[in-house]
């Protein structure tokens, strides 16, 4: 008789807990899952897959417009929020209903409860206890929002996605990923879209060649960027709501979203009582095999906040799996990862930015272009491209890769590849580019960016 009842229970049916699930019962491990909420996750249920088919939907607007300038008889047809809604909620209900069949075909146990953790191999859900030789954490992240007055009356980008009608105005708070995402399709869809940062440029973290491209392609689409700005209030009224800064403007909209950051949900899953240890931010504390600091208990994707991106949640849950099921012992590399803002117009990006790459090279060389897209030529569409290449100038090697403009995480993720295998800047100068396509700009960077001191000087 086995000696628990699993070998592996999952707390979170979300991209990293399902794909740990399927490929440990695909190797004949006996597994279980819980899902409190929807099979799928984040991502699948309200993150980037609704997000994304949203952004879809709002690229029209350019198409319809820009056909004029290809002889195209000018035409905006009417747009129906609820019914693009409506089919974004038919699409998702798919995808729940797929991954449930996933599980169901790998073997694994589903159930539609909350789980929690109540010894180092033993889960109770819905009253019921469940043993396990090993316990993973899945349960992914949460929107938060800070604490000011009325702030019940904000939204998030879980209540973005089901808004009954399309806001005339909308204030979105955050100037992230998340944020510009939001941005761009509201405005593209004919919202007036004003977008509040703390800082002074968008998308921190990222290079800075990005943050200003996008800024500037972003404002010439009309969404306006207010700067250095923080709300202090928000306050209801029958016609909408009113956002009083802390130098008390007034800003006066239908609705106000906050995308100011996200946190691990790790509260009553019972962590403290069995001493799995916790980082300032209420993270799953890990190494680099996703091991917690109690013995046979693990954890991957945004409960640990290491790198918050679908794919590599589904990379820990595999390697996870490999490791423990199948003999093959896998640590996931968090470096090099390309990673995309479906922003209008797109950027990505992989490798090191320019600043980070002076910190730890030194010495590098940056290339850099912008320029007006062929499309963009006939349609009358003043937006252009940026791409940049940043190169250690001892090793020739490529360090990072950054674009903003169309297609940018369909080119990116074929040069993350190239990154990762090691790619230099001779290498790319020695492929042949494909004309006429944005892309070959990449391979045809000659010129160098000037020293930042010497640009100064001039």
């Amino acid at each position: 008789m086995a000696k628990y009842d699993y070998d592996m229970f999952t707390i979170g049916a979300g991209s990293g807990g399902v794909a740990a699930s399927r490929r440990a019962g695909s190797y004949g491990a006996r597994i279980a899952i819980c899902e409190e909420s929807r099979v799928g996750g984040t991502c699948v249920i309200r993150g980037c897959v609704p997000k994304k088919l949203l952004v879809h939907g709002a690229q029209f607007a350019d198409a319809f417009a820009d056909s004029v300038g290809f002889g195209w008889a000018p035409h905006m047809p009417a747009f129906d929020w609820a019914k693009l809604i409506a089919n974004k909620d038919t699409e998702i209900d798919r995808l729940n209903a797929i991954y449930k069949k996933l599980l169901s075909d790998a073997g694994v146990a589903l159930f539609e409860a909350h789980g929690r953790i109540i010894d180092a191999h033993t889960v109770e859900v819905a009253g019921k206890r469940y043993t396990a030789a090993n316990i993973l954490i899945a349960t992914g992240s949460h929107p938060t929002v800070p604490a000011i007055p009325g702030i019940e009356h904000a939204i998030t980008s879980n209540e973005a996605l089901q808004l009954p009608s399309l806001p005339r105005k909308l204030i979105i708070v955050g100037g992230g990923y998340i944020a510009v995402e939001f941005a761009g399709i509201f405005a593209s869809l004919g919202t007036e879209v004003v977008e509040v940062i703390r800082g002074d440029d968008l998308l921190g973290g990222f290079d800075d060649d990005v943050r200003v491209a996008l800024a500037m392609e972003m404002r010439g689409r009309g969404v306006e960027i207010r700067t250095r700005t923080n709300i202090a209030r928000i306050d209801k009224y029958p016609h909408g709501i009113t956002a009083t800064t802390t130098q008390g403007e007034e800003i006066s909209a239908d609705a106000i979203m906050y995308a100011t950051g996200r946190r691990p949900n790790t509260r009553n899953l019972g962590l403290d009582e069995v001493g799995v240890q916790l980082d300032a931010n209420g993270a799953v504390v890990v190494d680099e095999g996703s091991r917690t600091t109690v013995e046979g208990i693990y954890a991957v994707g945004d409960v640990t906040n290491m790198l918050n991106l679908t794919p590599v949640a589904i990379a820990e849950g595999r390697a996870l799996a490999e490791t423990l099921f199948n003999d093959n012992p896998m640590i996931v590399d968090h470096e090099t990862v390309p990673t995309a803002i479906f922003s209008q117009p797109p950027c990505a990006t992989v490798g090191l930015t320019e600043s980070a790459a002076r910190k730890k090279y030194g010495a590098i060389d940056v290339y850099r272009t912008r320029f007006k897209p062929m499309k963009n030529l006939l349609a009358g569409r003043d937006e252009r491209t940026m791409m940049k290449l940043v190169v250690d100038r001892a090793s020739d090697r490529v360090l990072g890769c950054h674009m903003v403009g169309a297609d940018a995480p369909e080119i990116i993720q074929g040069l993350a590849i190239a990154l990762k295998c090691g790619a230099t800047k001779t290498q790319f100068d020695q492929t042949i580019g494909i004309h006429p396509s944005a892309a070959e700009e990449f391979v045809t960077l000659r010129e160098k960016v000037p020293e930042p001191k010497a640009a100064a000087a001039e």
